[in-house]
Formats: C-alpha cells, sequence, structure tokens
C-alpha cells in the first residue's frame, strides 16, 4: 500500500480545503493512505477522512513563542522530540507539502522520502520550493481547494478528470451521530421544536470580519418568527457573551438556544443536525461547507473568491463598498451605526431573504 504524508498544518480553513484532495486520492488511485502533520488544535479533522492512518499532531504555534526566549529551547523539548521520532518513523512514498509556507517545508526535511510541494512562481513564500525534490506549478488565481486538488494530483501521478468535489467526511461523522445516543436526543429536540434548525456562527479571530451586533439581533427575530430555532456556539468569553445577547434581545427567547462549550467533535456532530447555517468569515464556515450544509456566508472586509466557503449550496453575501476587500483586521469606519461600514448593504433581511432561498 502507498503511504503518503501530508504537511498541512494550520489553519482550520487551510486544513479543511485539503481534505477533497484525500478522496480524489482514494477514488483514483485505490490504495492508498495518508499520515497528517497537523497542528494540534486542528489535529481532530484529518481523523474524520476514512483515507487517513495517523494524525501527527504539532505545537509550531505554541513553539514560536518559546523561541523567543532561546532558539534552541523547542528543539531540546521531548514534545518534539517525540514530534520528530513520529515523522521519522518509516520511509514515506511522497512527502507533500500542501501548505507551501517556510514553516511547513522546513519539516518536509525531517521526513523520510520524495519530497513535493509548489514551485516559487506558485507558493505563498516563494523560498518553501527550494527544500522539495519535485516543486509543481500550480495556477494562483484559483479556490485553495482546487489547488490542493491539483497538487496532490500531479505529486501523485492520476488525473482530475471528473472526479467529483468530496470532502469525504460526512459520513464518519453520521455514524458517530447514530452511535451516540446523546447526540440523537439533542437533535430530536431540536427538531420538536420548530420546523427548522439553523446554526448562527458569530465567531471570528479579526475585529473587522463581525458582523454587526444589531443585524444579529434583528436576524434572530425574523428566523424565530417563522417558527424556526437558533443554535448559539461560542468559542471564548466575548463569543459567549454575544451569544447571550442574541438569546436576550430576541422577542422569541425560548426558540434560541446558547449552547455548552464544545470541542471540535462536539460542534461538528451537532453542526450535523442542524438544516442551515449563517456565518461570517470564519474556519468554521468552512466546516459547514464540508458538510454540504446550506450555507450563507457573510464577507465585509475580505472576498469569497479564493478562500470563501467551497461547495454545493453555498451562498456568499459579499460588501459592495468602495473600499471593500480591503483585507484590514481592523476598521473604525462607521455609518449609520453600522462599523465597519461595508456591512451596511448586508443587511438582515437579505441574509434572511438568502437564508429561505437556500433552503428552499
Amino acid at each position: 500500500m502507498k503511504t503518503v504524508l501530508i504537511i498541512k498544518t494550520s489553519s482550520l480553513g487551510d486544513v479543511i480545503h485539503t481534505l477533497p484532495a484525500l478522496t480524489d486520492a482514494r477514488k483514483a488511485l485505490g490504495d492508498i493512505q495518508f499520515d497528517w502533520l497537523v497542528e494540534e488544535n486542528f489535529a481532530e479533522i484529518p481523523a474524520w477522512h476514512p483515507a487517513v492512518r495517523k494524525v501527527i499532531p504539532v505545537a509550531i504555534r505554541r513553539w514560536r513563542k518559546q523561541i523567543f526566549k532561546t532558539f534552541f529551547s523547542v528543539a531540546k523539548t521531548s514534545e518534539w522530540q517525540h514530534c520528530k521520532q513520529q515523522i521519522q518513523q518509516q520511509h514515506y512514498d511522497s512527502v507533500i507539502d500542501a501548505q507551501g509556507l517556510l514553516k511547513s517545508a522546513v519539516l518536509t526535511r525531517f521526513a523520510q522520502g520524495e519530497t513535493y510541494g509548489l514551485d516559487k512562481q506558485s507558493a505563498r513564500e516563494p523560498i518553501a520550493a527550494y527544500f522539495y525534490k519535485y516543486p509543481q506549478s500550480i495556477a494562483r488565481e484559483q479556490h485553495a481547494v482546487a489547488r490542493v486538488r491539483q497538487l496532490f494530483a500531479k505529486c501523485l501521478g492520476y488525473e482530475l478528470d471528473d472526479l467529483p468535489l468530496d470532502y469525504g467526511i460526512k459520513a464518519g461523522i453520521t455514524e458517530k451521530i447514530n452511535n451516540t445516543a446523546d447526540a440523537a436526543e439533542s437533535q430530536a429536540e431540536a427538531q420538536s421544536e420548530s420546523s427548522r434548525t439553523l446554526l448562527f456562527l458569530h465567531g471570528t479571530t479579526w475585529y473587522s470580519k463581525h458582523w454587526p451586533e444589531q443585524y444579529w439581533f434583528e436576524l434572530a427575530d425574523q428566523v424565530t418568527a417563522q417558527g424556526d430555532t437558533i443554535l448559539l456556539p461560542w468559542g471564548n468569553k466575548l463569543e459567549y457573551q454575544r451569544a447571550l445577547k442574541i438569546k436576550q434581545q430576541c422577542t422569541n427567547e425560548q426558540q434560541v438556544f446558547v449552547l455548552d462549550k464544545m470541542d471540535l467533535n462536539q460542534l461538528v456532530q451537532k453542526m450535523m443536525t442542524v438544516d442551515a447555517v449563517v456565518a461570517v468569515d470564519t474556519g468554521l464556515a468552512h466546516l459547514a461547507a464540508a458538510l454540504d450544509k446550506p450555507t450563507v456566508a457573510l464577507y465585509g472586509p475580505t472576498s469569497p473568491g479564493l478562500t470563501g466557503t467551497y461547495g454545493n449550496h453555498q451562498i456568499h453575501l459579499q460588501a459592495d463598498y468602495d473600499c471593500a476587500p480591503c483585507f484590514n483586521k481592523q476598521c473604525s469606519k462607521t455609518k449609520n451605526n453600522i462599523n465597519p461600514e461595508c456591512y451596511t448593504d448586508i443587511t438582515p433581511q437579505r441574509v434572511m431573504t438568502s437564508l429561505n432561498s437556500i433552503l428552499k
């Protein structure tokens, strides 16, 4: 059996974007399996795919903070030594850096096997290309999912042809849900409350990506007025407070549920039970797309063109504004009490119209 090591450490969206390439390779080649080197915070994700044999967690984000104290501190830790030992445990038929960054390219040097990645015209950081034995040319002006699929096809020697887009994780997660009594009960509970259950992904890392809170309040009123239920996940204190506000400000508060704090495995199981998703530009929106969930994704300072949600039943609402997309993490511009002002035309009514169309 052919065994391949994938190096794609982060971010959440980037890791999810890689999944369809594994499905392609399994369909085209059959007898192939993957090990995956990934950031510890996202280690659950590769394990959802049936073609992944082993997940090797790495903590580059955490270790990077230590480098400023002493350059060799990370290299000496037992944690890194254990990680390196796992990478070097076997000789791989191929080692694919699917990230194209210097940090990921350096990791290929610790693996045993022929190394592949993006060439200097294709990689985000051109210097990364010098670390691979076989750098590959992949056109840049296309979606990240398409680029990774093409990279794997070139590295492993098969044609994409008419292979359909398939993230490959839905069946395994569905099986988990069917085997989990609690998940089944919560699903039945949600369905008894209303005709449809919607998930609001309101949290994101950049300040400028946040849809205005008053818009969430208005959308919650419109959704619950139709008899639908809203689920609100959260990952930190600020997101928890926002979730509580959305619930408390809603006229039909009894139809809005603030979820318990969940890890990725728990959230993905909950996500499988909902009818649709409304999301800001966040990694979890890509997870909804990978699960084939109808999603309305909101883009103010960013653009969905190259890294937006990708799959079936996806609607992208992008700000039509002079300064958008600006890709700035902060924004002080306000119009009619809307900040960032580029969200002025992405109104709750517009989102509601898109949501109803995608549910039909």
